[in-house]
């Protein structure tokens, strides 16, 4: 009975958790510069690499200016759907969409010098959106302050969007976005507590002794986020439009050409692996190069329009946002057309390209050729009118007919005409009575 209660009492002393035990594994992973697709596919390796190693938690640090707003709905939802726990860890500044984003996180932490807030949608030109673009955010910010079980006043998180609202005591009076510092979100309920360091935060989040697995980008994914970048996406096509024109007005194929084609390269390389194109793009992108290479064989114009119409569907296509793509689509032709204009202009270049295509045989008497035989013969003789000369008809000489015009009067039949010029098969008469 005895060693039966001291079995149970052992075995009931080794399920309790001791103090300083392993606190399961954590990922962190930082959340930094612009918000965008790329950093979606980031983001969604490391949440499923967390799960597969049996993580139980995930603290996002996050440093950003905001970004993209449909990009930050996909990451919002990733993170909604997750069932690990998740710590936003603002370090420094989470804007606009950065602000969303600690939202829809479970706990939230702040530097001391951390900022959250200033979360008003904006257009690709940096103006205030539409209205109907500005409400759906408004609502999102609304739900993702009501989705956290901190019981946060959805209030704040609608004051960071919308100008209309007021918090002076927190400088954002009417006419001015909320942006609240680590000891104000404190206040509001808007943070779980302000750490100066990750190991501070991990002991103040209960994971001290924790295994931190810490998650990087990958070269890949680095250069497929600048790739990407809105700002860059019109330099690369711009380079690429003008390195092919440059490479056009010069025979061979040599640097120009090889930067055009490597920035094509790359703009493709880095949508496929942010996730934003399909090879569908770029199949129809080579489709269309496949056209106009056709076009040098099978002249007529009509391939060279499908092929050029194929190659910019297929470039906005590879985007995110087909309206923005058209934009710089636009931009880079425009910076291609200047440079063929300056070529030509104040470089007296041609296209070597089209020299190819173009036949420049001459077809002049200097030449030797001529449509018909001149009968130069002709000039000086005197035949006559078989028919009325109004003022062309038919003359006969030498029992030979010929077609004949005046040099402008009428002449009528029967008549004496002489001659006066022979051009190609033209045979230029005057009256013989009017010399």
């Amino acid at each position: 009975m005895i060693r039966g209660l001291l079995l149970f009492a052992a075995m009931f002393l080794l399920a309790i958790p001791h103090a300083g035990a392993d606190s399961g594994k954590v990922y962190h992973v930082p959340l930094e510069n612009e918000v965008e697709r790329g950093l979606y596919e980031f983001l969604s390796r490391s949440f499923g690499e967390a799960k597969e190693a049996g993580a139980d938690t995930i603290i996002l640090e996050i440093n950003t200016p905001g970004g993209f707003v449909d990009a930050a709905g996909r990451i919002a939802k990733l993170m909604d759907e997750t069932e690990l726990r998740t710590i936003a860890y603002i370090n420094r500044d989470a804007l606009s969409a950065g602000a969303f984003l600690a939202l829809h996180a479970d706990e939230i932490y702040m530097d001391p010098n951390g900022r959250i807030g200033a979360a008003q949608v904006i257009d690709q030109s940096g103006n205030a959106a539409d209205d109907k673009a500005n409400s759906a955010w408004l609502a999102s910010m609304k739900a993702a302050a009501e989705s956290s079980d901190q019981g946060r006043d959805p209030d704040y998180a609608l004051a960071m969007a919308n100008a209309d609202m007021d918090f002076p005591e927190y400088r954002a009076g009417k006419g001015k976005l909320l942006t609240l510092s680590a000891d104000e979100a404190l206040e509001v309920n808007y943070s779980e507590g302000t750490v100066s360091s990750f190991d501070e935060l991990l002991a103040t989040a209960g994971l001290e002794g924790a295994e931190v697995v810490k998650m990087n980008e990958t070269f890949s994914e680095k250069l497929a986020r600048f790739i990407t970048n809105p700002v860059v996406v019109p330099i690369l096509l711009s380079i690429a439009g003008l390195g092919l024109v440059v490479e056009l007005y010069s025979p061979g194929f040599g640097i120009p050409g090889s930067m055009g084609a490597g920035a094509l390269l790359l703009f493709f390389y880095g949508h496929l692996v942010a996730g934003l194109a399909g090879y569908e793009s770029l199949l129809l992108f080579l489709a269309g190069i496949g056209l106009l290479i056709a076009e040098l064989f099978v002249p007529g114009g009509i391939l060279g329009i499908i092929g050029a119409v194929a190659m910019v569907a297929g470039i906005i296509m590879a985007g995110a946002d087909p309206a923005w793509m058209a934009i710089s689509v636009v931009t880079a032709l425009v910076i291609t057309i200047l440079g063929m204009v300056i070529m030509m202009k104040f470089f007296g270049k041609r296209l070597h390209l089209l020299n190819r295509l173009i036949l420049r045989d001459a077809t002049d008497t200097e030449s030797g050729y001529v449509s018909n035989a001149n009968r130069l013969e002709l000039i000086g003789r005197t035949a006559t009118t078989v028919t009325p000369l109004r003022p062309s008809g038919t003359a006969e000489l030498d029992g030979e007919y010929l077609d004949v015009v005046s040099e402008g009067r009428f002449i009528g039949k029967d008549q004496n005409v002489k001659i006066t010029k022979v051009e190609g098969s033209r045979i230029v008469v005057r009256e013989a009575s009017a010399e």
